[in-house]
């Protein structure tokens, strides 16, 4: 009888959900790699398997298609983001505050620009259902930022309308993922940390001197 792991939206016959949670774990990292080096289309089952250090046949006790993989690869990294996002702190309500939110933000996407660039290219071969639980996950990544500023506006550190802030809070998380989409571009001009204080500038400078 099958068993449904609610959390991953994937079908698998194990029950033991700490094995689940390894073998997948196993499965993901060794996607990423071949994903990177093949892309999701020419990369086989069998080729992930391998990949990720055991038979094809105990790759199938665990996903049902190649998409399980590239959905497993997706919210696995929605949930390495959140998990050290959550270490950001959203009640500082000051500049300061935020800079260091957008820094760490910034810091994290270089760490995990393969990982980007592959779910941003191939979340468009998911199913619909399996889509939108993807995009859904990251607009928790705006809602983060959206707090952030909210506090500073709160605090009187900023006078921007709700509509600003939730534009705001989308341009952070858009220009980190930027990082990682144009790294091979960017890094000709810009350290990372270059690059984060230029953004980081023209972010705080729309919401500071802007006026219509």
């Amino acid at each position: 009888m099958q068993a449904k792991d609610e959390k991953f939206l994937v079908q698998t016959n194990v029950k033991d959900e700490s094995l689940i949670e390894i073998r997948r774990s196993q499965i993901v990292s060794g996607a990423v790699k071949l994903f990177k080096e093949k892309g999701f289309h020419r990369a086989t089952t069998r080729e992930i398997a391998k990949a990720a250090g055991f038979s094809i046949g105990t790759l199938y006790e665990y996903i049902r298609t190649k998409e399980d993989v590239l959905y497993l690869v997706c919210d696995n990294i929605f949930d390495q983001v959140m998990k050290q996002l959550s270490t950001i702190s959203t009640s500082a309500g000051t500049i300061e505050g935020l800079k260091i939110a957008i820094k760490q933000y910034f810091a994290l996407i270089d760490s995990m620009v393969d990982e980007f660039t592959i779910m941003y290219q191939e979340t468009k071969s998911l199913p619909k259902d399996k889509q939108q639980y993807i995009l859904a996950k990251e607009l928790e990544m705006v809602s983060l930022f959206e707090k952030i500023i909210q506090n500073c506006v709160q605090s009187g550190k900023l006078t921007i309308s709700e509509n600003e802030i939730y534009l705001a809070a989308n341009h952070i998380v858009i220009q980190g993922q930027a990082w990682a989409f144009r790294k091979w571009a960017l890094q000709k001009r810009f350290t990372l940390k270059d690059y984060t204080v230029a953004q980081t500038k023209l972010c705080l400078s729309g919401m500071l001197h802007y006026e219509e």
